[in-house]
Order: C-alpha cells, then structure tokens, then sequence
C-alpha cells in the first residue's frame, strides 16, 4: 500500500458518492480507502487517491457555482491491453464516449462515472499491438 503521503489525490464532484464508489471499486480496479457517506468516500488504486465529495461535503460547498460541472479534465488509467479492458467493461454494460482514438504515444478511449466525469484509458505504444 502507498503511504498517504505519497498519494496523488484527485477530488471528483459526484451526484451520488455510493453509486461512484460502486463504479470506480467495480469496474476500474480501485479499493475503498474511506467512506462517509453519503457525503464523502475516497477510493485507491495504485498511487491515486480519487476524493468522491457528494453535494453535503465541504469539498462540493466550497466550489463556486460557476466552475461545478464537469469538466474536460480527466483521470487517466494506464492499462496493458485497451481493447480487452474496453471489452470487459462494455459486458459490464459501461458506455464509452466514442471509441478509441491512437497517437504517436498510444491509444486512449474515454468513459465517465454516474456524475458524468471524464476518466480516460490509455495503452502506452510500446505495449500496443
């Protein structure tokens, strides 16, 4: 486990914290770290430390109103194999905003949780096939 220091810690608004802590635990690999909810829970994978704040957190009421939506920013998860996670997450029934999209860096799709924010998956080219 990565010390708490040593987090990079993303906070996401959500609508409904439990529904993203059963998304971000089911389908992309994270672990419950904390859970108030349905105000707050922060989930783990890896070095990342996804904040989930729901409309009663002091991380949602401290935002102005004019910068609460979702934005373009974006978690990006690095994965080994993009078009078998694509396949296990699609019989999962997640939807995916477009499909994959390849670079000189790799291959990257997109998806977002329950309160619609951006997370990508990326496969770096030198693991792409």
């Amino acid at each position: 486990m990565t010390e708490p220091a040593q987090y990079a810690s993303v906070r996401y608004l959500v609508d409904d914290v439990q529904a993203a802590v059963d998304f971000y635990t089911a389908h992309l690999g994270f672990t419950l770290n904390f859970s108030a909810a349905p105000a707050f829970a922060d989930v783990v994978r890896g070095p990342l430390r996804l904040l989930l704040s729901g409309p009663a957190s002091s991380g949602a009421r401290a935002t102005p109103a004019d910068a609460a939506g979702a934005g373009r920013n974006r978690i990006h998860l690095v994965v080994d194999d993009l078009d078998a996670e694509t396949a296990r997450l699609r019989s999962e029934g997640v939807e995916f905003l477009g499909d994959v999209v390849s670079g000189p860096g790799g291959s990257q799709i997109l998806l977002t949780d329950p309160a619609g924010n951006l997370i990508e998956l990326f496969q770096p080219a030198a693991a792409a096939r």
